[in-house]
C-alpha cells in the first residue's frame, strides 16, 4: 500500500474501515467501484485537496477494509455500505459534504442520499448504474459485457481469480484496459497498486459479494415506482461516451430519478472517467462544488 498518503482507520458497525484524507476545506466523499479501491482516485485527490477535505474510503470487503463474513443479502447491499460511510462521517465530524462516486460507489451514493440527503450538499456521478437502466443490462448484444456480474455470482470464482498474483493482475488488467477509451491508459505501476490491493484476504471475496446483493437490490427497483427512488440533491452526471458496460445511451432516464440533474457527455472516455479524463473531472467537479461551504 502506498505510504506517500494520509492513510486512517475507523471502527464502524464492526467493520474496519480504511480511508484516505488529504487537504483542508469543505470535505468532499469519494467512492470507488469495482475493481476499484482509493487508489483509482488517486490523480484526483491532490488537486481536489487545494481546495477541500478529501476522504477516499475503501468501502467494507474491498483492499484494506475488513470484509464481515456476512450473507451478501446483510453485509453487502449499497444500504449496508451507506451506513458505514455516514458513520465515518460523523467519526471524522463531517455535517454535510459533497460526494463523487461511480460504478458501485454510485449505488452506494444514491443509497447513501436517500437514507440521509440532508447530508449531502451536492452528487456528482460517472456513468452510473441506476434503476431507470432496468432490463436493459441483458439486452441483445449487451450479454457480452456484463458475462463478469455472472461469474462473480459463482461460488469459486474468488479462488479461480485469486490463484495467484499473475492470475489475479490477468483479470484486474482486462477489465482496466477494456472499459477504458485508450487500452494502454493503466500502467504497470498502476496495475501492481490493484493486485496488491486485490491480493488482500477475501478482497476478490468482498467485491464479489456487491454483485450477489445487487441481483435482489435489482428485483426490488423493478416493482417501484421513480418516485420513490429519486436523489432529491442537486446531481451532475458525467457520462463517458465510450463506455462499454454503461453506454450512455442510458442516461434517458436520468431525469425521472434525479429531479435536480446536470447531465453532460464526455468524449473520448470510457469507464474510469477519474483517471482518464481527470483534468475534465477537476475543473467540474470544483465548479459544482464552488459553494459547497456555504449552508
Amino acid at each position: 500500500m502506498s505510504e506517500s498518503w494520509m492513510h486512517g482507520y475507523e471502527m464502524l458497525n464492526g467493520v474496519r474501515l480504511h480511508f484516505v484524507r488529504q487537504g483542508e476545506g469543505p470535505p468532499i466523499l469519494l467512492i470507488h467501484g469495482w475493481p476499484g479501491f482509493w487508489y483509482e482516485w488517486h490523480l484526483n485527490i491532490p488537486v481536489l485537496a487545494r481546495q477541500h477535505t478529501v476522504i477516499a474510503p475503501d468501502l467494507r470487503g474491498f483492499a484494506y477494509s475488513d470484509k464481515p463474513d456476512l450473507p451478501a443479502e446483510e453485509g453487502y447491499t449499497a444500504e449496508a455500505a451507506a451506513g458505514d460511510l455516514l458513520g465515518l462521517l460523523d467519526r471524522l465530524g463531517l455535517r454535510r459534504v459533497g460526494v463523487v462516486a461511480h460504478d458501485i460507489g454510485a449505488r452506494v451514493a444514491q443509497a447513501l442520499t436517500r437514507a440521509d440527503p440532508a447530508r449531502v450538499a451536492r452528487l456528482v456521478l460517472f456513468d452510473p448504474p441506476y434503476p431507470g437502466i432496468g432490463a436493459r443490462w441483458t439486452e441483445p448484444g449487451h450479454v457480452r459485457e456484463i458475462w463478469y456480474q455472472t461469474f462473480h455470482l459463482l461460488d469459486w470464482a474468488p479462488g479461480l481469480v485469486g490463484a495467484s498474483r499473475k492470475t489475479t493482475e490477468l483479470y484486474l488488467r482486462h477489465f482496466l484496459s477494456h472499459w477504458s477509451y485508450d487500452k494502454r491508459l493503466f500502467t504497470d505501476a498502476d496495475v501492481a497498486e490493484y493486485v496488491e490491493a486485490y491480493s488482500q484476504p477475501r478482497a476478490l471475496w468482498g467485491g464479489f459479494q456487491y454483485y450477489r446483493a445487487r441481483a435482489r437490490q435489482e428485483k426490488t427497483w423493478a416493482g417501484l415506482p421513480a418516485p420513490a427512488l429519486q436523489v432529491p440533491v442537486p446531481t451532475l452526471v458525467l457520462w463517458g461516451e465510450n463506455d462499454p458496460v454503461l453506454p450512455v445511451r442510458w442516461a434517458d432516464r436520468l431525469p425521472e430519478y434525479f429531479p435536480h440533474l446536470t447531465f453532460r457527455t464526455v468524449p473520448a472516455c470510457g469507464h474510469f472517467m477519474m483517471r482518464e479524463q481527470p483534468d475534465l473531472v477537476h475543473r467540474e467537479v470544483l465548479g459544482f462544488f464552488r459553494d459547497l461551504g456555504q449552508g
